[in-house]
């Protein structure tokens, strides 16, 4: 006798029932993209940090292409003396000086400036206001108090900032990673040592040793990367710790074992992938402490070299001339906006590689 199957019991077909046939990570990426502000925020995050690396191109106070009596020249990549363009000394020229702009303007003779005509360590001698210059034509941003383009200055202080927060989260991630992997798999007496230096190296002021190792050494970008790296890698190793526990008394790390497959192996190849979603979202969150802790060091003067552009250095400006509103405001502008962005992309990242938030098409 036929015995009729009931929909939906578990004798249906395995056909009929729906499947998902995304990834993990594609459906995390949908996930991301449905969160429109933290999408957005990247977006806009890679577009600034894009442009930043133009800069040379977008803001300098050389030619991008000259074209002078019959010939062509490219001062972006060449150093030519005034005297290539009708000046009177053997120095470098300089393109801002009225005569060899003039030169240029004669018939025949052109020159190709970027959008602004400032390098970040070009001082305009030829401005009709003293320094700290408000915003005017020629200077959007106005200057600093040494008559530098507060726009060039902040464009390339930006991109330094970003590439120094890369920089600092990849050292933090891979020491994090490496240190929370061993201590997290290998438990018992390994763990516990671990975890005892890793209490006492975390009670440390951070931020003092910080102050004290820059004020022992001759400022240097490398140097601050190093020291950021060594005191920023606690917290991601403290979760690739707990994944590594959790992880390893799991079925297919007990089988892997039984297979004979060695411990960095299985580290590498098994427990590893299924841990880094931690790494992952605190990586925007390790950029924004990153860049708070370099614009402090440079604001109290321990950062990087002074001559190096800096939104440290353009605050401590700010400071020490109220009067000059323009050059706080627009400093502050810019470190909100980044950092707001950072923090945007890592809350949409912990959304979106959050198991128990599925949308509509993600396997139930």
């Amino acid at each position: 006798m036929n015995v009729p199957t009931i929909a939906g019991s578990a004798s249906a077909p395995l056909a009929a029932r729906p499947v998902s046939r995304q990834s993990p990570t594609r459906r995390a990426w949908r996930r991301f993209r449905s969160n429109r502000l933290g999408y957005a925020s990247l977006l806009l995050f890679a577009v600034l940090f894009g442009i930043s690396l133009l800069a040379e191109v977008l803001s300098n106070d050389k030619p991008l292409v000259v074209r002078y009596d019959g010939q062509w020249y490219f001062p972006l990549l060449q150093s030519l003396p005034e005297t290539t363009f009708g000046g009177d000394f053997e120095t470098p020229a300089d393109y801002l000086d009225p005569l060899i702009r003039e030169n240029f303007a004669k018939p025949g003779n052109f020159a190709w400036f970027p959008p602004n005509r400032y390098h970040h360590s070009t001082i305009n001698y030829f401005s009709e206001a003293p320094s700290p210059a408000p915003p005017d034509a020629g200077n959007l941003l106005g200057t600093d108090d040494r008559g530098r383009d507060l726009l060039a200055r902040l464009l390339y202080g930006f991109r330094i900032s970003v590439v120094f927060a890369l920089l600092v989260s990849a050292m933090c991630a891979a020491f994090g990673v490496f240190y929370g992997a061993i201590q997290g798999y290998f438990a018992g007496w390994t763990d516990i040592a671990m975890e005892r230096f890793s209490e006492i190296w975390s009670a440390m002021p951070t931020l003092y040793m910080l102050i004290i190792f820059s004020s022992l050494f001759a400022p240097s970008f490398w140097l601050l990367v190093a020291l950021l790296s060594i005191f920023g890698w606690l917290g991601i190793a403290a979760y690739v710790r707990a994944e590594f526990l959790k992880n390893r008394t799991l079925d297919y790390v007990r089988a892997a074992r039984a297979l004979g497959q060695s411990d960095v192996v299985i580290m590498r190849r098994h427990i590893l992938p299924n841990s880094l979603t931690p790494v992952v979202t605190l990586v925007p969150f390790e950029m924004a402490g990153a860049i708070g802790a370099l614009t402090s060091l440079d604001f109290l003067g321990l950062g990087v070299p002074p001559d190096t552009p800096s939104l440290g250095e353009l605050l401590n400006q700010g400071k020490s001339n109220l009067d000059a509103w323009w050059i706080s405001l627009s400093t502050f502008g810019v470190l909100v906006v980044t950092l707001l962005l950072l923090i945007l992309i890592g809350d949409a990242l912990r959304d979106a590689l959050d198991p128990r938030k599925l949308l509509q098409g993600d396997e139930q």
